[in-house]
């Protein structure tokens, strides 16, 4: 939908009043008794009132209300997410993450923050082109949206860097340390999986840092830090795997 111009705007006010009047002096013409001026007045102007006004709200305001809406949704879209995969970026993540960590503070509960890193992923780009790769990032994001539960959060940090959030595990850390590694192995097995691109079968793998949330005081970006450094001791340990920040 698109805004209305401003000589959009003016036609449409002048030819919702132009026809309103038009029928209101056929009406005044057609009445079988004479009015006087003062009588005539007040008739063409309850009547131009009555006609215009749902005829300039529904074609005009309405739409342009509409139009205008949808605008702001797009740009706020495009400022929280990334746009080839269309999951967050890391403008939303840093918010999500904040909001998680106060919640697991406040309710005494885990939750996790997963930093996954592709293994391979430079090889496709380079052997296949950046097309390929861009295949390879958004089947990931998508699998891996599709994979997690409704109340989890997956985001791009760019690259082929993707974050997952998991809220509320357990509020046990073991059990939130074993749950947390099943979601991990999952994501990996997800990576695992060769996409398909212009007759070539591309394959990467995953590398997967977590960091556990709840007791311990933490911002955004130092979970982040915390779970990269996991992740690159994942890499270093053979990749393919997962490992916890501590």
């Amino acid at each position: 939908m698109q805004l209305l111009t401003t000589k959009q705007v003016i036609i449409r006010i002048s030819a919702s009043i132009a026809a309103a009047e038009f029928l209101i002096m056929l009406f005044i013409n057609i009445i079988p008794y004479r009015l006087n001026a003062i009588a005539e007045a007040a008739l063409d102007v309850i009547m131009l009132s009555a006609l215009t006004t749902p005829l300039i709200y529904l074609w005009i305001i309405k739409p342009f209300v509409d139009a205008r809406d949808e605008a702001h949704a797009q740009v706020s879209h495009l400022a929280f997410t990334d746009p080839l995969t269309q999951l967050a970026n890391r403008r939303q993540l840093l918010s999500h993450l904040q909001r998680i960590i106060a919640g697991c503070n406040r309710h005494k509960t885990y939750g996790a923050l997963l930093l996954i890193d592709l293994d391979g992923f430079k090889l496709v780009n380079d052997m296949h082109g950046h097309d390929a790769g861009d295949a390879v990032l958004v089947s990931f994001a998508k699998r891996m949206r599709e994979s997690i539960r409704a109340e989890d959060f997956a985001s791009r940090l760019g690259g082929d860097e993707f974050v997952v959030l998991i809220d509320r595990i357990d509020a046990n850390e073991q059990q939130a340390r074993e749950k947390t590694l099943k979601i991990a192995d999952k994501i990996i097995q997800l990576a695992n999986t060769p996409v398909e691109f212009n007759g070539n079968t591309l394959q990467v793998g995953a590398s997967v840092g977590i960091t556990l949330l709840g007791f311990e005081h933490l911002d955004a970006d130092a979970a982040i830090r915390k779970s990269d450094v996991a992740m690159y001791r994942s890499k270093k340990a053979g990749k393919g795997r997962a490992g916890f920040s501590d």
